[in-house]
């Protein structure tokens, strides 16, 4: 190794051929595979992956609950559950099993709601969804979901991006990724929270992990300013800035073309983006130009931040082309412990807003005919025991149930699943899935085939090998195909 003041003697020209061949990407083996890389600003509109096959669905709207509704309160209804109502927990549930917080022997807990058959498919919904149930035979509900993680932070993560671990893609990353977006002057995954707080696993969970970073989600708000430092200072035209995104793009074309490094593409493509976004963005989200008639029917209230809201914003969004609208509704954990988290308190009035607002989606996107292209997927990231949960705080004044990997609910409407079906299922007690059992990763296999591609095939290549959304494991869910 020489040392410093040697180097600093070196012609600027010998520095420069020096730290040509010292860095990987600024090689001849780098340059190479950099002219072979397409623009990643032009991959984000156009897509980078030809579709392995015809798509069913051309976009997706995901709602997530995070904090995990009870699946034994909404669409799985289990009469023997009722039997052992206030009886102790048989041995056989809590043998080798991990519990977030339940201790010693707690209590059965029978189904706190009624329910009643609805539709031609006659499915079993929730008293607190009357809403809802008017859709059943649109919708396909998976009663047989089971993941490994019990914490929200972890299974968040797993059921979003395939992993426990922060640094994966998630799938609206990978969907993104896969299809690009139909309209250019609005990002391809947009992201819509509500509930007061963002979901355990932060903003991980609508992350783009290793893909370049213009596939991550963008946070989009339904109040106040839309995209958070989008618009210009005071004091600052758009003539003003068109100059400076033209400066700044200059110089990171001239460090494009010296190291070849794909994030300064990306770069380039999101500063031109949020340029357009100052203009698009603004109309897109104003739910102020819809009927009076559409805003009640979802519930929707100009100027708030609701999930009512986000659920007429999606509707919009689906219609300007944006590939990938997540929802993330926070505040749904219905431990029992206080009040508002009860399932004889305030997650009643979680459901009844829930019902309202997405049951007017499901019909406004049918009534446009978008529901035929548009996968909407609504769930959360794990379910609930069929035991009370029994810490002291609250005592016997609050229902609860604790987190439950085992078994749970996801439904799927639109988009070329099948309506009016139920699979799988959970034993008597909905505790466990045993028929026709579908792991998360079997999920979002199935989401990527109804977008155009073979789950195993939508790889990127990174640390040395191909990376998928569903790792190494994942099957496509056959039977709810329409």
């Amino acid at each position: 190794m020489k040392n410093p003041e040697y180097l600093r003697r070196l012609s600027v020209e010998q520095q420069t051929r020096r730290f040509f061949l010292k860095t990987s990407m600024a090689c001849i083996g780098g340059m190479a595979l950099q002219s072979l890389l397409p623009s990643a600003a032009s991959n984000a509109t156009h897509g980078t992956i030809n579709p392995h096959h015809a798509a069913k669905a051309k976009r997706v709207i995901y709602i997530h609950l995070a904090g995990a509704p009870s699946h034994l309160e909404t669409f799985d209804f289990k009469p023997e559950l009722s039997k052992l109502d206030g009886k102790p927990c048989p041995e056989s549930f809590l043998k080798g099993k991990r519990f977030a917080f339940i201790k010693g022997v707690p209590n059965m807990l029978g189904p706190q709601y009624k329910f009643s058959q609805h539709g031609q498919s006659g499915a079993y919904v929730a008293e607190h969804l009357p809403e809802l149930s008017k859709h059943v035979d649109d919708i396909c509900f998976i009663k047989s979901m089971w993941t490994e993680q019990f914490n929200h932070a972890p299974a968040q993560l797993m059921l979003q991006t395939g992993s426990q671990l922060k640094g994966r893609p998630c799938v609206g990353s990978w969907a993104y990724y896969g299809l690009g977006t139909e309209n250019q002057d609005l990002p391809g995954f947009l992201v819509l929270t509500s509930g007061g707080k963002n979901p355990d696993a932060g903003k991980s969970v609508w992350g783009s992990g290793f893909l370049p970073s213009i596939y991550q989600g963008v946070q989009c708000h339904g109040h106040g300013e839309p995209i958070l430092f989008a618009k210009d200072p005071d004091g600052v035209t758009r003539d003003e800035r068109r100059a400076t995104i033209d400066a700044l793009n200059e110089l990171n074309q001239r460090t494009a073309q010296e190291y070849g490094d794909p994030e300064t593409l990306t770069r380039i493509g999101q500063y031109e983006m949020a340029f357009r976004m100052q203009m698009s963005v603004p109309e897109a989200t104003d739910i102020g130009r819809e009927t009076d008639q559409t805003r009640e029917a979802y519930g929707a209230e100009p100027g708030k931040n609701s999930f009512a809201n986000n659920c007429l914003l999606a509707r919009r969004l689906c219609e300007r082309g944006v590939r990938f609208i997540q929802l993330y509704d926070w505040g749904w954990d219905a431990h029992g412990d206080i009040e508002s988290n009860a399932l004889n308190g305030g997650v009643i009035q979680k459901l009844r807003a829930m019902d309202k607002a997405v049951a007017a989606l499901l019909g406004d996107l049918k009534q446009r005919g978008l529901l035929k292209d548009t996968l909407v997927v609504c769930g959360a990231e794990f379910g609930r025991t069929p035991m009370q949960e029994n810490r002291e705080r609250g005592g016997n004044a609050y229902a609860g149930r604790d987190h439950n990997p085992g078994g749970f609910t996801v439904w799927m409407a639109g988009g070329g699943v099948k309506g009016g079906l139920s699979f799988g299922e959970t034993d008597e007690f909905g505790y466990q899935a045993v028929v026709d059992k579908v792991h998360v990763h079997d999920l979002n296999a199935t989401i990527m085939h109804l977008l155009g591609f073979n789950h195993e095939k939508l790889t990127f290549f990174f640390q040395g090998r191909h990376y998928r959304l569903t790792d190494v494991h994942g099957a496509l869910v056959k039977p709810i195909l329409a």
